[in-house]
């Protein structure tokens, strides 16, 4: 897999949602937030969901969609929306295949234990279906609103 360039079409990718399959072709001609996450219902996942939810209307004034990604299923999806009040909408990647396809499933080191995981990363997908920017090891306090900024300077 080679690394993804800001500038570079997107890679296509068909995840489960709530509402049936998401595609990238449902977002074209519109910009598009895609958010990797390691795991539902986790400190630090539940704050950068809460915090894209938190700015959904925004980001959609600004002419943006999100979605969220992790491998966890929909029931569990459906536990975290519901428990958070969660209004972005995620992908159920259980295979992995779409993370892989985005350079996100990275080795990863925790005490010292070398392990396969979700590396915590955004793309910004312009209406044109071309990587925007991307960030990578993402840590979550003002991510959201850095991302939201993206998304405005879109239109500049």
């Amino acid at each position: 897999m080679s690394e993804l360039i800001e500038g570079a079409q997107a890679p296509d990718f068909d995840v489960a949602g709530a509402l049936g399959p998401i595609t990238l072709a449902d977002f074209k001609g519109k910009p598009l937030v895609v958010y990797f996450y390691p795991k539902d219902d986790t400190p630090g996942c539940t704050k950068e969901s809460q915090a894209f939810s938190a700015l959904k209307a925004d980001f959609e004034k600004a002419g943006a969609s999100l979605l969220g990604v992790s491998k966890d299923s929909l029931a569990r999806h459906a536990k975290f929306t519901a428990k958070y009040d969660l209004t972005v909408p995620l992908g159920s990647d259980p295979d992995g295949v779409m993370i892989e396809r985005y350079g996100s499933w990275v080795e990863k080191t925790l005490y010292g234990r070398q392990y396969m995981g979700i590396d915590r990363s955004t793309f910004l997908i312009d209406a044109d279906g071309k990587l925007a920017r991307i960030w990578r090891k993402v840590r979550v306090p003002g991510h959201a609103e850095a991302v939201l900024d993206a998304v405005k300077s879109l239109k500049a």
